[in-house]
C-alpha cells in the first residue's frame, strides 16, 4: 500500500499546474501597498496579520483569491486548521475550478486529523476535480495545456478516494469509519480502496451495532472472494439464526476451518497468539456447524462437531452454554435410540451447562431432573 501511495503522490506532483500568479501590484494605491507589505514580510505571524487585514479591508478585491491561497498553508503551519479550512472555503468559492488549491486544502484537512474535515474536503475536492474534468477547452487555451489540466484533475479525484480510505483506517471511532467508507462508496462504488477497506468497514459495523449492514457487506465480499474468516463466520451464523441456507452455513464453516489451518503466520505474531487465533476460529466454525446439524436432528454428527468446538469457545460463556445444551439433548436422543451409554453423557453435559448462570441454565437443569427421573442415574 505504501508503494501505491508514493506513486500517486509522485504523479500528482509531476502533473501540477502552474501556481496561482501573484497579482499585479499598484503601489500607488493603499491596497497595492498592503499587498506589497504582505509579499515582503518575513515574519509568519505578522504576514498572517497583514493578510487578515487585507481581506477585512478589501473583501471584494480581485487579489483575494491569491491572498486566501497564501493564508491556507500559513494557518496550517501555525496549527490553526479551522482558520486554514475556512480560508480554503473562501478560496474555492471564489475559484470553483481550482483543483490544485482544492487538493492542497484536502491535504490540510488530513493534517488536522479531523475525519469530518477530511470527509467534507474529499467530497468538495472531488466535485472541483470533476467540474474541471467535464469543462471544455477555453478558446485561448492550448490543447496540450487543457489535456494536462484535465489529467491532473482526474488524478486529484482519485486522490480524494485514497484520502477517505486513509482517514477511515486511521480513525478509532467506528461511526466515523463507517461515514468515511460510505462516503467513499457514494463517490465511486468501484473504487479500488473500497475493497481494501471492506474488512475494517465490516468490523466497524459490528462495533457500532449495525449487524444488518455488516452482513450485507460481508455477503457482497464473499460473492467475490472467500478469504476472510470473520466475514464467513458472520454470514454463516446469520443464516443459521434465520434458519436459511443450511448448505451454505456448513460450507462457509468448512471454509473457515480450511483457512484457519492453512494460512501462514504473519511476521511479528507469536506462535502462541497464532495458535490461539486458529483454535478460536476452528472452535467458532465447529460451533456454528454443530448447531446447524443439531437443528437438522443429525444427533451423532452434531455431537462430534460440538465436542470439537468446546476448546475454541471456552472464553465465550454464552456460546459454551449453548453448545453444552445441544450436546446434552443430542446425547439424550441417541440414548433414547438404544445407545444407553449416551444417557450418562447427556446428564454430564446438562449438569455442566446448568452450573453456570446463562439463559440455558434453567432448561439444562430441567433436563437433568428429567434424565434422573426416567433413567435413575446420578
Amino acid at each position: 500500500m505504501r508503494i501505491r501511495v508514493m506513486a500517486l503522490a509522485f504523479a500528482l506532483a509531476s502533473a501540477l499546474p502552474a501556481q496561482r500568479q501573484q497579482p499585479n501590484i499598484n503601489t500607488e494605491t493603499p491596497e497595492g501597498q498592503l499587498l506589497q507589505q504582505i509579499g515582503q514580510e518575513e515574519d509568519a505571524a505578522k504576514k498572517l496579520a497583514l493578510m487578515e487585514q487585507f481581506i477585512t479591508q478589501y473583501p471584494k478585491h480581485d487579489s483575494n483569491a491569491w491572498v486566501y491561497a497564501q493564508m491556507v498553508p500559513a494557518y496550517a503551519k501555525a496549527n490553526q486548521f479551522d482558520k486554514a479550512l475556512e480560508a480554503g472555503d473562501k478560496l474555492i468559492t471564489a475559484d470553483p475550478e481550482d483543483a490544485r488549491s482544492a487538493h492542497e486544502i484536502l491535504k490540510t484537512a488530513e493534517a488536522s486529523k479531523n475525519p469530518d474535515a477530511v470527509k467534507a474536503w474529499a467530497v468538495r475536492t472531488s466535485e472541483v476535480a470533476r467540474k474541471v474534468m467535464s469543462s471544455p477547452k477555453a478558446e485561448d487555451e492550448e490543447e496540450e495545456d487543457w489535456k494536462a489540466r484535465v489529467d491532473y484533475a482526474k488524478q486529484v479525484d482519485t486522490y480524494t478516494e485514497y484520502s477517505l480510505y486513509a482517514a477511515a483506517l486511521q480513525t478509532p471511532d467506528p461511526r466515523k469509519k463507517i461515514e468515511l467508507a460510505e462516503t467513499l462508496e457514494q463517490r465511486n462504488a468501484q473504487s479500488q480502496y473500497l475493497w481494501q477497506l471492506a474488512e475494517f468497514q465490516f468490523l466497524a459495523y459490528l462495533q457500532a451495532g449495525e449487524a444488518a449492514k455488516a452482513i450485507a457487506l460481508a455477503e457482497k465480499v464473499l460473492a467475490k472472494e472467500q478469504t476472510n474468516e470473520q466475514m464467513l463466520l458472520a454470514v454463516a451464523g446469520h443464516y443459521r439464526s434465520l434458519k436459511q441456507n443450511p448448505d451454505k452455513v456448513l460450507a462457509y464453516c468448512a471454509k473457515v476451518m480450511e483457512l484457519a489451518k492453512s494460512k501462514a503466520k504473519p511476521e511479528g505474531v507469536s506462535d502462541a497468539d497464532w495458535e490461539k487465533r486458529t483454535t478460536q476460529l476452528v472452535g467458532r466454525a465447529n460451533f456454528i456447524s454443530g448447531a446447524q446439524q443439531f437443528a437438522q436432528s443429525q444427533w451423532a454428527t452434531a455431537d462430534q462437531t460440538l465436542r470439537a468446538a468446546l476448546p475454541g469457545i471456552q472464553d465465550d460463556q454464552m456460546m459454551t452454554a449453548e453448545a453444552l445444551f445441544y450436546l446434552g439433548v443430542a446425547n439424550y436422543r441417541m440414548g433414547e435410540g438404544g445407545d444407553t451409554d449416551r444417557i450418562k453423557e447427556a446428564l454430564a453435559f446438562s449438569q455442566k451447562c446448568g452450573a453456570v448462570k446463562t439463559p440455558y441454565q434453567v432448561p439444562c437443569n430441567n433436563n437433568v431432573r428429567a434424565i434422573r427421573a426416567r433413567y435413575r442415574v446420578q
